[in-house]
C-alpha cells in the first residue's frame, strides 16, 4: 500500500513519506521510526518500494490523462 489507512498507519512500524518527479528523481524523503529504530537496508527497501509505487501510480496516470504534458523532470 502507498497511502495507508488510519487503521494501518496506527499500526505502522515506520512513518515514511517519498515524493518524486515524473522523471525518476526524489523530490522529498521523510521517514521516521514509529517503534524500533530501522536499519539502512530497510531504508534503502523502503525507498525502492516507494519508487516502484510512484513509477506505477505515475504511468497509470499518464494512461487515463488525455493531456499530454511536458514537466520539466530532467
Amino acid at each position: 500500500m502507498l497511502d495507508l489507512a488510519y487503521e494501518e498507519d496506527s499500526r505502522a512500524e515506520v512513518d515514511m513519506n517519498v515524493v518524486m518527479t515524473g522523471g525518476g528523481h526524489f523530490v522529498e524523503i521523510q521517514a521516521s521510526a514509529e517503534g524500533r529504530p530501522f536499519t539502512g537496508s530497510e531504508m534503502q527497501d523502503l525507498l525502492a518500494l516507494a519508487a516502484a509505487g510512484i513509477r506505477r501510480l505515475t504511468e497509470e496516470q499518464r494512461s487515463l490523462l488525455p493531456l499530454k504534458f511536458s514537466g520539466r523532470s530532467r
